[in-house]
């Protein structure tokens, strides 16, 4: 179902929302949205036919899929298209709804690639910080029993798989309890009260762990991974990034890690230099792992 166009700020691209997925349990039968940005003007050699999945950040509690319309234009710009999800999270639910959700919203995109004119097998997901560390669980383990329960809104789209062909997270809260003592020990108290909103406890906390979770075997997959650490990042410690980095390599993922020096946490939600260049980067990676063809335009 499509809603009516939403202004996407660049005139070249168009912006559509659909819903895409209803919740089962416990508010049977409410609906998600997400919105689709794509560049109309560009022809079908230029269009790439490849889709995005868009998770926003927000410490599992705030934000929406306007959320990261700077990053979404610039990919809808070269050629992407791009679906930026709504999902649960603390303000209505507790782990894993948002990974329900997720899931649910890449086998509503793969259900329908033909009318969208994408490629089925060429998915890539980006999240940013919190919802980094929920792009990270979509992509090791996109069809365990655990993350089922949200209903795509198409016939058939919940026998498909969740797999993606890469994903790029953006400095990712890749293990929540780690964060949570980072967030204590800092005086960071909204970031501890978000943590309680999403996670029952600690335990929960641990058990959501993105590095727990790959040292203990249980990745489905471990597609190609792009991760970025800002070098003045407040919210997300820089050891908590490596430990990442070194699990998913040792789990037999390949990993591109980029760090930018004296950048914030969620630096490319504004448009700047710095963006740009990570932009590029991002573009590059994507194409490199779903259209390798096109990786060294």
């Amino acid at each position: 179902m499509s809603l009516p166009d939403e202004t996407a700020g660049d005139p070249g691209v168009r912006s559509e929302t659909f819903i895409y997925g209803r919740v089962c349990e416990p508010h049977g039968g409410h609906p998600i949205q997400l919105r689709l940005e794509r560049y109309v003007s560009l022809d079908d050699d230029v269009r790439l036919g490849k889709a995005v999945i868009m998770v926003h950040g927000g410490a599992w509690t705030s934000n929406d899929r306007h959320s990261p319309h700077v990053v979404c234009c610039n990919l809808a710009e070269a050629g992407f298209s791009v679906f930026s999800l709504d999902f649960r999270d603390g303000r209505d639910g507790k782990h894993p709804c948002a990974v329900r959700d997720i899931t649910a919203g890449i086998r509503y995109v793969r259900a329908r690639a033909e009318q969208f004119g994408i490629d089925a097998d060429g998915i890539a997901l980006i999240g940013s910080s919190s919802g980094g560390h929920l792009a990270l669980l979509t992509a090791i383990q996109p069809d365990v029993p655990e993350y089922r329960g949200t209903s795509t809104a198409i016939a058939g789209g919940d026998d498909l798989s969740a797999s993606v062909g890469c994903v790029v997270a953006l400095w990712p809260v890749s293990n929540p309890e780690r964060r949570l003592r980072h967030a204590i020990e800092t005086g960071r108290d909204e970031l501890v009260q978000a943590h309680f909103r999403y996670y029952r406890d600690e335990a929960h906390m641990r058990d959501a762990s993105v590095q727990r979770r790959l040292r203990a075997g249980e990745a489905q997959s471990v597609p190609p991974l792009l991760v970025v650490q800002p070098g003045e990042d407040a919210n997300v410690p820089r050891d908590m990034t490596l430990d990442l980095v070194r699990e998913y390599q040792e789990a037999g993922g390949t990993v591109h890690y980029l760090f930018y020096p004296g950048l914030r946490h969620g630096f490319a939600y504004e448009a700047s230099t710095a963006t740009t260049r990570l932009l590029e980067e991002i573009r590059w990676f994507i194409k490199r792992y779903t259209h390798p063809e096109r990786a060294l335009r």
